[in-house]
Parts: C-alpha cells; sequence; structure tokens
C-alpha cells in the first residue's frame, strides 16, 4: 500500500472517529429529552389549552413542554420507565384525534417513534452524516488535486473525484437538513431523513442533469460528425450510444419519480426500493463517468516540466507507403515540439519511437517514425527505436527494458510518453502496469473525433475492473435499498 492511500485511510478513519464522538456526546446532551414535532396539516387548530395527550394502558410519559408553533405542536417528553406507550394527541372539545403515536423507551432512556421514526438525541445523528459526507468530500477532492506525475494516472483519480463530487452533493443536503432542525423551520421526520439518504441518488442525478444532458448532445452531435469523416464501425457509434443511453436514463428517472405509488403497502415497499436501486446504479456509473472525464481531460491538458531523458512515442497506424497519417504525425511533431523546446534551455532527451509491425504494414511503426523523425533533422544520437511491441503495455515494458539496458534502473531517469490527448490517461495507467514511471503528453485530434475516442477509453479503463466494480456496486445497492426498506415500515 502506498503512503498516500495509507493518508487516505487515516484521514477516513479520524473523519469516522470524530463522527462517532460527536454521536456519544450528542446522546450524552440529549440525557432523557425527547423532543417531537407534530404537523397539523390543514386541520382546525384548537387553541393551545384545549389540546390533551391520553395514553393507554395506564402507562404514560410526563410531558415537560406542549406549545403551538404555527401549524406545527410541539411536544417535549421526559421518559423515566422503559417500556412501550401509546399516546393520542386530541382536541378536548371536539374529542377529534389530532395525532397518534407508538413510543418505544430503551433501558438508557432513549425514546423511538414509531410513526415519525424520531429518537433521542437524532440531531447528533444528522450532524455526523452530514459531517462524514462533507469530510469525504473534502478528502476526496484533495485527493484528486494533490496527484502529480505519475500519480495521476490511476483508478484512484476517477473515483476520488466521483465520490468526492456525490459526497458534497450529500453532506450539503444533510447540512440544510439539520440547519431547518435546529431552526425549527418545516421539523423533519428522521422518515424523511432516511428517505434523503435513501434518495441521494435521484438528488445528485437531479442536480446534475442539465451537465449530463449537455454532455449527452455533445457525444452525439460530435459522434455524428465522426460518422461523417470515417467509417461505420461498432466503435465509432459509442459515444451515440452512450449520448441516449444518458438521455434515456434521465427519461427513466423522471418517470420513476412521477409514478403513482397507489397501492398495498408491498407495492409501494416494491416500487420505491426499485426507485432507490435505479438512482443508486445511476448515479454510480454518472459518477464514475464524471471522474473518468475529468481525469481524463486533466492528464491530456498536463504538461511535463522540461527535464526530461527519454520521450517515449506511442504507435499506431500508418499508410502503405510509410508516410504518417495526422493522428501519427501529431504524436510525433508533439514530441518534436517539446525536445526542441527543452533542448534550447540545454537538456537533450532520447526519442524513443514505439510500435511493432502489424500484419498489412510494410515495416514496423517505430521505423516509420524513426523516418519522419530524421527527415524533421533530428540527428540519429538521439532516436532509439523499439520495434516489438504490439500494445501499450508492450510499448511500456518494452521502451523501459531498453532504457535500463542503457541506463541501469529506468526509474533513475526521468521518462514521458506523447499519445493522442484522449489516450493520455489509459496509457499512463498501462505504464504504471508495466513498472514504468512515466507522465504523458498528448498530441491535438480533430474536436469530433475526441468524445467517441475519449469515451472508448473510459469504456476499456472501467471493463479493466469489471469484478470491484461490480462488486462496490451491488454494497451500495444493498446499502441504499435497504434503508429504502426503513422508510416503508
Amino acid at each position: 500500500m502506498d503512503r498516500q492511500r495509507k493518508k487516505i485511510y487515516l484521514r477516513v478513519a479520524v473523519l469516522a472517529a470524530v463522527c462517532v464522538l460527536i454521536l456519544i456526546v450528542g446522546r450524552i446532551l440529549a440525557g432523557n429529552r425527547f423532543e417531537m414535532c407534530v404537523p397539523l396539516g390543514v386541520m382546525d387548530i384548537p387553541e393551545e389549552e384545549k389540546i390533551r395527550i391520553s395514553w393507554e394502558n395506564d402507562r404514560e410519559i410526563p410531558v415537560e413542554e406542549m406549545s403551538l408553533r404555527g401549524r406545527e405542536l410541539l411536544i417535549v417528553l421526559r421518559p423515566q420507565q422503559p417500556g412501550d406507550y401509546a399516546m393520542t394527541v386530541m382536541n378536548s372539545d371536539t374529542q377529534e384525534m389530532m395525532f397518534y403515536d407508538d413510543l418505544h423507551v430503551t433501558a438508557l432512556g432513549t425514546t423511538h417513534s414509531m410513526q415519525s421514526r424520531n429518537f433521542t438525541g437524532d440531531n447528533a445523528v444528522i450532524a455526523a452524516v452530514a459531517l462524514f459526507f462533507v469530510g469525504l468530500a473534502v478528502i476526496s477532492i484533495l485527493h484528486f488535486v494533490s496527484r502529480r506525475g505519475p500519480q495521476l494516472y490511476s483508478y484512484d483519480s476517477i473515483w476520488a473525484f466521483g465520490v468526492g463530487m456525490f459526497c458534497a452533493v450529500s453532506g450539503l443536503n444533510f447540512t440544510y437538513i439539520l440547519v431547518q432542525r435546529l431552526l425549527r423551520i418545516n421539523m423533519q421526520f428522521m422518515r424523511f431523513v432516511y428517505e434523503s439518504f435513501s434518495m441521494s441518488g435521484f438528488m445528485f442525478s437531479f442536480l446534475m442533469m442539465p451537465v449530463m444532458l449537455g454532455f449527452a448532445v455533445l457525444m452525439i452531435v460530435s459522434n455524428l460528425a465522426l460518422l461523417r469523416h470515417e467509417s461505420f464501425r461498432v466503435q465509432n457509434i459509442l459515444g451515440l450510444g452512450i449520448g441516449l443511453a444518458l438521455i434515456g436514463g434521465e427519461a427513466f428517472g423522471i418517470w420513476l419519480i412521477l409514478h403513482d405509488y397507489a397501492g398495498s403497502q408491498l407495492k409501494i415497499m416494491i416500487l420505491y426500493t426499485l426507485q432507490c436501486v435505479y438512482f443508486t446504479v445511476y448515479t454510480y456509473f454518472e459518477c464514475i463517468l464524471i471522474g473518468s472525464v475529468v481525469s481524463g481531460l486533466r492528464a491530456a491538458r498536463h504538461v511535463p516540466a522540461p527535464v526530461q531523458d527519454y520521450i517515449l512515442i506511442l504507435g499506431c497506424g500508418f499508410r502503405k507507403d510509410g508516410t504518417l497519417p495526422p493522428l501519427l504525425r501529431g504524436r510525433v511533431d508533439k514530441a518534436i515540439e517539446f525536445w526542441k523546446a527543452q533542448m534550447e534551455q540545454g537538456r537533450e532527451a532520447i526519442l524513443i519511437p514505439s510500435g511493432g509491425q502489424g500484419g498489412d504494414e510494410p515495416m514496423p511503426e517505430a521505423e516509420a517514425m524513426g523516418n519522419y523523425l530524421r527527415s524533421c533533422g533530428i540527428p540519429e544520437r538521439v532516436i532509439l527505436e523499439e520495434n516489438k511491441s504490439r500494445n501499450t503495455y508492450q510499448n511500456m515494458a518494452f521502451s523501459k527494458k531498453l532504457i535500463e539496458e542503457r541506463e541501469g534502473n529506468a526509474n533513475d531517469k526521468n521518462v514521458i510518453f506523447v499519445t493522442t490527448n484522449y489516450h493520455v490517461f489509459r496509457s499512463g495507467i498501462w505504464a504504471g502496469l508495466a513498472g514504468l514511471r512515466a507522465e504523458g503528453l498528448g498530441s491535438k485530434t480533430k474536436w469530433w473525433f475526441w468524445p467517441n475516442a475519449f469515451v472508448r477509453e473510459c469504456i476499456g479503463l472501467l471493463a479493466n475492473r469489471a469484478l470491484p466494480e461490480l462488486i462496490w456496486l451491488i454494497i451500495l445497492v444493498v446499502l441504499f435499498g435497504g434503508i429504502a426498506t426503513q422508510v416503508i415500515w
């Protein structure tokens, strides 16, 4: 486990400990005081002195305070004995029942309301949850921002940004609920707090809807432009599929929210749980997509310092006459540009064009790039061809071996790799898997090609982590789906 990850775990552990401390202190300070706020809705509200509380089975809890606050009735109880209590709030003039609740008092003096799900010290729980989410958001975003150099290229970056955004929205939501409760403005039952937690996915999706719809439109437009310039292939319609899936996902989510939930309690529970599970799944992939996009953009915009010893150029297909197509030429030109800028500062780097020979190629990609470098005036002494690799991982692994044959330990040298902008993040991950410490430099490509290609890279990233992503998704579905059942029952 690296030092940075240990630091993250330590911060989360400290945050969790602080939240537990808040729970303990909040419960101690609450004592046996139980406050309940009864919404009176549209019923006729009698004068305060005409409101009385009756108890069943000669078991009652002492009432410390009872007062009207607008259209809400505040009742403060001080239970003395554990057990079950049934209370009815009535209008003494009309004998009309205004409210009924079953209360359970534990041996520690904690009172639970069966109707509202409120309990003694529940504000401390909301405060702890709000702090935990806000703290996780801060830890995650700081972790994302602090990643530098080769650390940029990691699944941790995707997680850090996506989870950070989700936690920030959830934390602000619970902070808002807590402030409302403390100020006694539109007092929230804990039942509604559970609902807010279980529907955190919906809230996140709702707030992010304009961004996601805008992204979906961009994907569709760029993909249509791509199809006008490129041949029809499955990989060339991924952006179109993602865009339509995002729009369809938002539309289905709106339908779920607006769906009529009338029916038996079992039907309501099933439909509500389905709603929570759907938004949990949708939000999870939404966060991963957002994290992937932001991490990819950050990696693509990164420019390494001009102190490099080796510049690795990742190859791709070229023309049958040996000339470089725009995509590959863009990579080599970017490498030349960086090499010349560094030379002006008095530091010469070795250029490593990397790529083997495909079945339909007249020579290795490395040789074609090497010929182009020489035609651009790059001296032979700084060109070191790697001509055996067949994929990005081998680009990194075989180039590392070449460096080690010259220098010893490749990671004692400053190394960068140059590839197309959308491919930088994923290439950085492959470099890490090959044991090569390297930073990436991205070359530009046509605007209509970038979004579709980048989504393809994101799908490739997730495909490599299918099992852990599935495990996390199952955990979240069980968590939020389980809380959803508490709202119903």
